[in-house]
């Protein structure tokens, strides 16, 4: 593999969200940062990103040209960056990462936890949102009424929502105890899982996001993940998700 061409080292703590080129030259002199260990306090240092280590701080930071997150939401968190109710989702993330324009691939209501994907690669967030992908969400469902077999076939079926002429179907519908089940879907309508569980004659409780496409909590790189903790996602759990991007 051919080498990268080095880069002004305030130029790649810019790209890493440390702030404007002025000021990572601030840090630089402020003796504040170093790479791959070493102390590094002049600007305009080159620098090659083949398996730089950035140190601010006291903290280690590995160079990625894009950022691919898994975050555990907790419940009462915002998908939000101007939260109303609660403090932000983005809030448990290091602030450079905001700064890059991480964004999260679909949003969860503030009371519904589990998995969460982010990035500031945008075509990457398209990708997955696109219906044409059909990338596949776990949900596990906690509802008000005890579950029957109507029910359950219901949602296998399709079901027609308020205002949408089209019935959505559950991929597969998976009963774990009276009040709750798994549901896997390929949609991603607005607050769809609550309101197909309504267009069956029972209310959702707690929603938990168990996975989407081949990445589980609790399972490969996220399984040991807390809740409320991130975790960057490696190229083969993003194949697991988008097995044909790039």
């Amino acid at each position: 593999m051919t080498a990268t061409r080095p880069i002004p080292i305030e130029r790649i703590l810019q790209s890493q969200g440390f702030g404007s080129r002025k000021a990572c030259a601030a840090l630089l002199a402020a003796g504040r940062v170093t790479v791959n260990g070493a102390p590094c306090a002049r600007a305009g240092t080159p620098v090659s990103t083949d398996g730089l280590v950035l140190g601010v701080d006291g903290q280690d930071w590995p160079w990625h040209e894009r950022l691919y997150l898994a975050l555990n939401k907790p419940s009462g968190v915002e998908c939000s960056h101007s939260p109303q109710h609660h403090q932000s989702v983005f809030s448990l993330l290091p602030p450079h990462f905001v700064a890059r324009g991480v964004q999260a691939a679909g949003r969860l209501d503030s009371d519904t936890t589990g998995l969460l994907l982010l990035s500031d690669d945008g075509p990457w967030l398209h990708a997955l949102a696109s219906p044409r992908r059909h990338v596949s969400k776990t949900y596990r469902v906690t509802v008000k009424h005890a579950l029957d077999a109507t029910q359950l076939v219901r949602l296998l079926d399709g079901v027609v929502l308020h205002d949408d002429p089209e019935p959505v179907r559950a991929l597969a519908c998976t009963q774990q105890d009276e009040h709750v089940l798994d549901l896997v879907i390929d949609q991603g309508k607005y607050h769809q899982v609550k309101r197909m569980l309504a267009a069956v004659g029972n209310r959702v409780e707690a929603l938990h996001r168990l996975g989407m496409g081949g990445l589980r909590l609790g399972e490969g790189e996220l399984a040991t993940l807390p809740e409320g903790e991130w975790v960057m996602l490696s190229a083969e759990a993003r194949a697991h998700l988008l097995p044909t991007w790039r």
